[in-house]
């Protein structure tokens, strides 16, 4: 207690000194009440800080439980501590909104109040916000446990050559025993769209995950889409999305994002260029189209959001020094563990912070044999400065040692806030909390660096071998930008009814072959719903926050290499070892969310800016930009969306046969039901005498 009673008075402190140059510093939304004594409301915050740490550790204990042991008994437990954990915040916000707190003198605890007195989705009756519960429940599980059957052609070919999808689930003939869908997201699926180079396997293995993990849950998310809004209105906000929205306490947010992503498009559409031509070399014009969108199931990854595992099939110099360094870390014998060590290893360089003990006793960074878990990685911060873990299914390669880089600086950022009060343990912004673990990133998947820590053998610093590096980068880094837009653009408009049910999965394809110009391999119809295929969707996990860090952790690592003394190109930067960078980075991540993200990125940039810019990601790729302009002379630079090339899903025999059936009897009732309306008619027609008398 005494150590809050610290925090907040400094807080305050720095609160009051920067409010007579700052202006504001929290939102006008939530509720207030008449109680003007502010003496009162800093003993209030003061009890609710160890009551809220305390019930939210609860909550993080059944969460953790049931997402590395997905059962029916785990998912009550976790429910009924969600139901515990949403009655607290009722009743503290019920004791929030007595307090008149918009008028109190402490900038600080205006700002502490602004939070508390938005009470999110607990704002809904109880009835509702059980059934709210549930349905989230209900579909993280459905999407958690969705398998497939494998991709067998030697069994399910039609005649013509085409691959049998309507018998996916069922037996060919009375000999046959149908499939037992056996193949997971983590690790299969990932693998096969990352390894296969088959169009054929990658088609079938796109379409059957969309129809097992996506179109379940279509309905349930319609309601879904009704409660929250409920909850947001009943907030203060028109919808879900503006709900969303003020994390990032900017009004014009939806306007500064689409102004951002219109100065990055040009680079994107000179990547996307040159990868389609690269593609149209490997498969032919017959499945890439020269100048169309790209079928999304060839680009490596089961939602096209980042090509890195195609950087065999486009790679600009052969042979020259390649920075993935899968292969070493086999060849080397690393585990997921000595994975997690190295990464830490860097945080520790900067004079960052080591993970604590009980870290390596609790995290999850293997995928078990013996139970269902949720493998989407994440980072868990269980509320009391001590509990921090991970949970991830390793495997050893380079894309999961920068996924462990980014989950451990998520954890890193909880560990240098946690002396905050409870209410400001959080990112800065959403997108910050997302940019900390990449910025390390950046230098970690340096060639020079991986030279360092032994990954790499051999490094030149010749302008072929940085052109690999920075075009492997784009595939993780630009290459992501219009899925990380339009993720939520698309939820955005579901939310204000500007797209609606007859059109859900329509609005999903316009948005990613208008802005990200992929396409479909096969027809999709309003029976899909192939947002739900993605992970954050069921989970309803806000998703701009990750455009907003790839902006901000260019702008991060701009100024850390400065910190650092680095001269030459910015993509050569490792900020390795560097107690200075180490000592920026801590000043501006310990404020938490004690101050508004505006200003902790002023820290950041000693002043110079406090908005977010696209110059230093444009600044590390401009070599990389001037390199595909010249390869793509003569290319078409964007996509012609009436070239894309959707393949017709050829149904089996047996299906088109019981069609047949089915329409025949269809239409005999339809002729039966003419023949009897005709003759009733006639009946009619000779019970009521014909009057001779004009009208």
């Amino acid at each position: 207690m005494a150590r809050w009673c610290e925090v907040v008075v400094v807080v305050v402190l720095v609160g009051v000194c920067a409010q007579v140059v700052r202006g504001a510093i929290f939102s006008d939304k939530g509720v207030e009440g008449t109680n003007t004594n502010e003496g009162e409301a800093i003993n209030f915050l003061r009890r609710y800080d160890g009551e809220a740490s305390v019930m939210c550790n609860r909550f993080m204990e059944a969460s953790w439980a049931y997402n590395t042991n997905v059962t029916e008994a785990n998912k009550r437990r976790m429910m009924q501590q969600q139901m515990i954990w949403s009655e607290f915040h009722r009743t503290k916000w019920t004791e929030a909104i007595d307090f008149a707190w918009k008028n109190f003198t402490t900038p600080t605890v205006r700002r502490m109040f602004s939070f508390l007195t938005v009470l999110g989705k607990a704002a809904l009756p109880r009835d509702k916000l059980r059934e709210l519960t549930t349905l989230l429940q209900e579909m993280k599980t459905s999407y958690s446990i969705a398998k497939i059957c494998r991709y067998d052609p030697r069994v399910r070919r039609l005649e013509n050559g085409d691959y049998d999808y309507e018998a996916e689930f069922d037996a060919l003939d009375e000999n046959e025993i149908g499939c037992i869908p056996s193949l997971s997201l983590e690790p299969q699926l990932t693998q096969i769209m990352a390894n296969s180079r088959d169009p054929d396997e990658l088609r079938y293995v796109w379409r059957a995950w969309r129809e097992a993990a996506g179109k379940p849950l279509r309905e349930k998310y319609l309601r879904f889409v009704e409660l929250v809004n409920e909850a947001a209105r009943l907030n203060g906000f028109t919808d879900a999305g503006e709900y969303w929205r003020s994390d990032y306490e900017t009004d014009d947010f939806m306007d500064e994002i689409e102004a951002l992503w219109l100065k990055l498009r040009p680079l994107y559409e000179q990547l996307h260029a040159y990868v389609r031509s690269k593609l149209v070399e490997k498969y032919g014009e017959e499945v890439v189209p020269a100048a169309g969108p790209i079928p999304a199931h060839l680009l490596g990854n089961m939602w096209a959001q980042t090509w890195t595992n195609i950087l065999d099939l486009t790679i600009p110099y052969p042979g020259r020094t390649s920075v993935d360094v899968t292969n070493a870390l086999r060849r080397q014998g690393y585990t997921p563990l000595a994975m997690f060590r190295l990464a830490e290893e860097f945080f520790t360089s900067l004079g960052l912070e080591p993970m604590p003990f009980t870290f390596w006793q609790r995290s999850l960074i293997e995928k078990p044999t013996d139970r269902e878990v949720v493998c989407h990685a994440s980072a868990w911060d269980f509320c009391n400065g001590q509990d921090y873990r991970i949970k991830q299914c390793t495997e050893v390669t380079m894309e999961h040692l920068i996924t462990t880089h980014h989950e451990m600086g998520h954890i890193q950022y909880d560990l240098l806030y946690r002396n905050q009060p409870f209410i400001f343990r959080d990112g800065a912004n959403p997108g910050f909390h997302e940019a900390v673990g990449d910025v390390l990133a950046l230098s970690a998947s340096t060639p020079r660096h991986l030279q360092s820590v032994r990954l790499l053998a051999n490094v030149d610093d010749s302008y072929e071998t940085d052109i690999n590096f920075l075009f492997a980068m784009a595939l993780d880094k630009i290459a992501f930008l219009p899925f990380g837009y339009l993720m939520d653009k698309w939820r955005w408009e579901v939310f204000s009814g500007e797209t609606t049910s007859s059109n859900l999965n329509s609005r999903w394809w316009d948005l990613r072959v208008g802005v990200q110009g992929v396409s479909p391999p096969v027809p999709r119809s309003e029976d899909d719903f192939d947002p739900g295929a993605k992970f954050h969707v069921p989970a309803n996990v806000p998703y701009v926050r990750y455009f907003v860090s790839f902006i901000i952790q260019f702008q991060f690592h701009a100024e850390l290499c400065k910190a650092a003394g680095h001269e030459g190109p910015l993509h050569r930067c490792d900020i390795y070892q560097s107690a200075k960078a180490g000592r920026l980075l801590r000043d501006v991540l310990s404020l938490g969310k004690s101050r508004p993200w505006t200003e902790a990125l002023s820290v950041l940039t000693s002043g110079k800016t406090n908005k977010l810019e696209v110059e230093p990601i444009l600044e590390y790729f401009a070599p990389l930009q001037a390199w595909l302009e010249s390869q793509n002379r003569g290319q078409f630079i964007g996509w012609r969306e009436s070239d894309a090339i959707v393949l017709r899903v050829t149904r089996s025999n047996a299906s088109l046969i019981t069609g047949a059936v089915l329409a025949i009897i269809a239409l005999v009732l339809l002729v039966a039901l003419i023949v009897v309306a005709f003759r009733r008619c006639r009946g009619s027609s000779k019970s009521f005498p014909t009057s001779s008398q004009g009208s």
